[in-house]
């Protein structure tokens, strides 16, 4: 693997147009010590080699994607000033960039007016649009599908919410008969919608979700930090694609930007429909928000200092790659889809290969044929390390086995939760490398003689 450097040009060149917006204040040099400071960057590159190789296309495991070149340019340049987003003192020109990078965010879901802003992350943001529940429905219940991500059920465990996790159907997506049933108990306050689950995928059928909502009046919130950006993309099933084209009539929703968006860790972002949310925030500072008249985004924020680099390289990013249909940024993300459903294709059509479920996004989970949930397992674990030997990084994910059972019928069910493999296809790339990771699969499938003796 070979790291992008050239664009590192770009950055000194960038770094003294912005120095010399300071040009009128009198000499100041930081002192530094260039010696010293090499050895330990040196001793952190070496460090760092200790790590999968991330960027790379053959490494398919986890949900990480690398930030684009122009994030991470942007990302540093900002680190000179190292803005703080929480009031306009510590960032104005960020501040400005956060707005408006959000606004384009609310956008891509056709909200022309909304209240939002940046978080440390999909926790932080999916924490702020479950305590404005709250607030609104004071006491009250929090569902969620059984395959939502685990931060709800512990986010509810801080607000002091009671939550209730709502079974799925075959295809991981909350079961509607199930939620119902509960909704039928008058307790519950806000229903969680995963829009693309992190396990899976999976997107819940959110038309379903908001006639249940007309009837039975909770708040629905699209926890879309994951898949959000999907919206942009037109190679999804009919029924995905109905449940994007929902997204607009959702009370809140969240979406990380560290995820499909190309940044670097440290940026989620929180959405909420209706402006007048803001209330619940209200605070009062004896020194901070009195440099301006505007808004300044710790008023609408439960989050104090906020980095300003991670809005300086989102509106970048955006700058460059407009969240637009059928623009370069929503292509790329297409390919990740299709990468998605060339693989799970050629593992659906191998005798040797079982699909668990049918990629909504571009996730893919797959095991080898077994007779035997245990021997399903095992498999899954040999082949994760024998393809990692030969630089193919998977990941392996578990699932209860009534999850399975019904996708499965002629496997005996000797374990209570089955481990199978899982590939998240994240990088545009990963389309023109599918043909390469399945030669390997098929060479380790080979190796480990997988169909002769999986019983």
């Amino acid at each position: 693997m070979t790291l992008e450097l050239t664009s590192l040009a770009l950055l000194t060149e960038a770094a003294a147009r912005l120095d010399q917006g300071f040009a009128a204040l009198p000499a100041f040099q930081p002192v530094i010590d260039p010696a010293r400071m090499r050895d330990v960057l040196q001793e952190v590159a070496a460090r760092m080699q200790d790590n999968y190789p991330y960027p790379h296309p053959l490494y398919a495991g986890q949900m990480l994607k690398p930030p684009h070149p122009m994030a991470r340019l942007a990302y540093m340049l900002a680190l000179w000033i190292n803005p703080n987003n929480h009031a306009l003192d510590g960032g104005r020109a960020s501040s400005a960039m956060e707005k408006e990078a959000v606004a384009d965010l609310a956008q891509m879901f056709g909200w022309t007016t909304h209240l939002g802003h940046l978080c440390g992350g999909g926790t932080m943001a999916n924490l702020e649009a479950l305590w404005v529940a709250g607030r609104l429905h004071p006491g009250k219940k929090i569902v969620a599908s059984q395959q939502a991500h685990y931060t709800h059920s512990r986010i509810s465990e801080v607000l002091q919410l009671p939550f209730q996790a709502i079974p799925c159907d075959d295809q991981a997506r909350m079961d509607l008969a199930a939620l119902e049933t509960v909704l039928q108990t008058g307790a519950v306050g806000t229903v969680v919608a995963t829009m693309g689950t992190t396990a899976t995928g999976s997107v819940d059928p959110l038309p379903a979700l908001l006639d249940l909502q007309r009837r039975y009046g909770f708040r629905l919130h699209a926890d879309a930090a994951y898949g959000g950006y999907y919206t942009l993309v037109d190679n999804l099933r009919a029924e995905t694609q109905a449940a994007y084209g929902a997204l607009n009539q959702v009370d809140s929703l969240v979406i990380d930007p560290h995820k499909h968006g190309l940044q670097p860790y440290g940026c989620g972002c929180v959405l909420f429909r209706d402006p007048e949310v803001g209330r619940l925030y209200k605070h009062d500072s004896p020194y901070t928000y009195f440099s301006s008249d505007e808004l300044h985004l710790g008023e609408i924020s439960l989050e104090c200092s906020r980095a300003g680099a991670s809005a300086v390289a989102l509106w970048a990013t955006q700058r460059l790659l407009p969240l637009v249909h059928g623009g370069e940024f929503a292509t790329n993300l297409a390919n990740c889809r299709q990468a998605a459903l060339q693989l799970a294709a050629k593992l659906d059509a191998d005798p040797r290969w079982q699909l668990a479920f049918d990629p909504d996004l571009d996730i893919v989970i797959w095991a080898a044929h077994a007779t035997s949930a245990s021997r399903i397992s095992a498999l899954s674990r040999a082949i994760f390390s024998a393809a990692a030997e030969v630089n193919l990084h998977l990941a392996v994910a578990s699932f209860p086995a009534d999850l399975l059972r019904q996708r499965w019928p002629d496997v005996l069910w000797d374990e209570d939760r089955v481990f199978c493999l899982r590939s998240c296809l994240m990088k545009p790339e990963h389309l023109d490398w599918v043909e390469m990771i399945w030669q390997i699969l098929t060479r380790v499938a080979d190796e480990l003689e997988i169909g002769e003796h999986a019983r």
